[in-house]
């Protein structure tokens, strides 16, 4: 086992595109860490740069106080697991995952030993003789963790390895390599698009978002699941973790004989805030509210906070997502740059979590309220979280 620390570490390709920029973090002994994040965020890139695959432009890679960064993959001591499986059609499972301890010249019967260890540990062993055309995907994506545990690396990297798994078996194979990790306790670094898996699998999970330039870092946050969507960092991390994500809306704050207030843009609407310290210094200036669609409130006409007309509402069994317009102008949480832009182009779409005795006819208004207690906030030119 082993850590693996990334410090400040960088990839710009020869065309200018900035891939990685600035990126920080370290991965303990035995820890399981999840990135994730949109489509261009480095995730892969910081991956592959781990298993020596992307030399680094600017930083180091450095694994139990040793600098690795232009060390040869092969001599990293670290294993792969691949979104594809990567497995040899013509070989037999037993044949798959004891190949990289043939190409070490290993003995037969230890070769033997660790392979049934593995299979055994991943309910691969009646399957041994089969190849992999004669398996399903779950089967096929536990060889290819078989291939790696039975090296007993000091750390493994896995690049989306549930991505081609339907949705049944990926919650199945999650709960499973949450489990094996427990078991081997080695280092892991999981790359992944998919915030729920994130969620649900990594001691830690660190978003990452697409950079422009080098001057900027991918990385927005690194802390554990629960941290991540109690307490989001800036507007970017409180619009990706959570589904469905974050309502934005901008409100001006001021200071009134009733307390703090705060008055909903676009709609007149007014709040009195409970007093919150953070917050009464952007009296007189506006933020932006976020509220996260289990803190709405199924209410009375006279207490709605929001009554709109819900075009859109989604049955899921033990809840129903209703969606409504407000006219507010959107907040691009991409950007906080354009967060703090008021912009006039459509309205703000929000969703609330109601209980489904609550559903609305078709085009019926819903009086909602909120709890006011678990508001976030947000300072719309930097984008970083008030409170």
């Amino acid at each position: 086992m082993a850590s693996l620390a990334f410090d400040r570490v960088g990839k710009t390709y020869p065309d200018g595109t900035v891939a990685v920029s600035n990126v920080s973090f370290t991965i303990e002994d035995g820890e399981f860490v999840v990135l994730v994040g949109p489509s261009g965020c480095g995730k892969s890139t910081l991956l592959r740069m781990a298993a020596g695959l992307e030399m680094l432009n600017s930083g180091r890679l450095i694994m139990d106080d040793r600098d690795v960064s232009h060390v040869e993959p092969q001599d990293r001591d670290i294993a792969m697991v691949f979104q594809n499986y990567a497995l040899y059609p013509h070989m037999t499972v037993y044949e798959n995952m004891a190949f990289g301890l043939q190409q070490r010249k290993m003995p037969k019967g230890e070769i033997d030993r660790l392979v049934r260890e593995a299979a055994d540990m991943l309910d691969l062993t009646r399957y041994l003789q089969r190849k992999p055309g004669a398996l399903s995907g779950g089967q096929r994506q536990r060889v290819a963790m078989g291939r790696a545990i039975v090296r007993h690396p000091s750390a493994f990297l896995m690049d989306e390895p549930l991505s081609n798994l339907d949705a049944k078996l990926r919650v199945q194979m999650r709960g499973e390599l949450k489990l094996l990790n427990e078991r081997l306790d080695v280092t892991t670094l999981y790359v992944t698009h998919d915030q729920v898996e994130a969620m649900t699998m990594g001691d830690r999970v660190a978003v990452l978002k697409p950079v422009s330039s080098a001057a900027e870092s991918n990385l927005q946050q690194i802390d554990t699941p629960q941290m991540l969507y109690d307490r989001p960092a800036n507007l970017f991390v409180a619009g990706f973790i959570g589904s469905p994500a974050m309502n934005f809306v901008r409100v001006d704050l001021s200071t009134s004989a009733a307390g703090l207030t705060a008055t909903i843009v676009g709609t007149g609407t007014q709040i009195v805030l409970p007093a919150n310290a953070a917050l009464s210094s952007f009296a007189g200036r506006q933020a932006i509210m976020g509220i996260r669609p289990e803190m709405f409130r199924v209410c009375t006409p006279e207490e709605a906070i929001f009554n709109e007309v819900v075009p859109v509402a989604e049955a899921l069994g033990a809840d129903t997502f209703v969606f409504f317009d407000i006219p507010s102008p959107p907040v691009d949480v991409t950007d906080a740059e354009e967060a703090g832009t008021p912009s006039s182009k459509g309205k703000n779409r929000l969703v609330a979590r109601i209980p489904p005795s609550k559903t609305p006819r078709a085009r019926e208004r819903l009086p909602l309220t909120v709890e006011l207690e678990s508001l976030h906030w947000f300072d719309p030119l930097s984008g970083l979280a008030i409170c």
